[in-house]
């Protein structure tokens, strides 16, 4: 159903592809937009080992929402900053795709869980915590990546 790498041997083990998934804060979701155009956005993940999801969130309405309603298949990319071997200029970096089926998560419970995470991952003021989830809790959507297909690879952009 998905297609092989086509540049197998720059392929990189599943291990490797959940550690930049971990790591990175961030990557670009893209769903089938208005008209069927692609429509890809910047969000923040937070990867969830017990279950192996994605999680974001994000606002209650919108084009995001309005296209998973039509369409829940997605794909989502993210990529490390590289690094230089010594003595060479180019930068090899480790991208992963996810393809996935995108719900909007429902349980209030999973998704104190999921802000919570999602905070965590950039700060550890817990105030900031508190009154984030006393104010804004109420207007949050909680999105869910059920990945079916991932790949990754290490490119040297020479």
């Amino acid at each position: 159903m998905f297609r092989k790498m086509r540049r197998f041997k720059q392929q990189i083990p599943e291990e490797e592809c959940l550690r930049v998934i971990q790591e990175v804060p961030r990557g670009v979701l893209s769903v089938l937009g208005d008209e069927g155009y692609p429509y890809g956005m910047p969000m923040n993940h937070w990867y969830c080992e017990a279950d192996g999801h994605l999680y974001f969130h994000g606002a209650k309405e919108g084009h995001k929402l309005d296209a998973i309603a039509n369409c829940d298949k997605v794909s989502y990319c993210v990529f490390d900053e590289g690094y230089r071997k010594d003595g060479d200029w180019s930068l090899n970096i480790n991208s992963v795709i996810i393809f996935g089926r995108l719900r909007i998560v429902e349980d209030e419970e999973k998704m104190r869980e999921i802000c919570t995470e999602l905070t965590r991952k950039f700060t550890d003021d817990e105030a900031y915590l508190k009154k984030e989830m006393e104010s804004a809790f109420s207007r949050v959507c909680c999105l869910e990546l059920i990945p079916e297909h991932m790949t990754g690879k290490l490119v040297n952009e020479a």
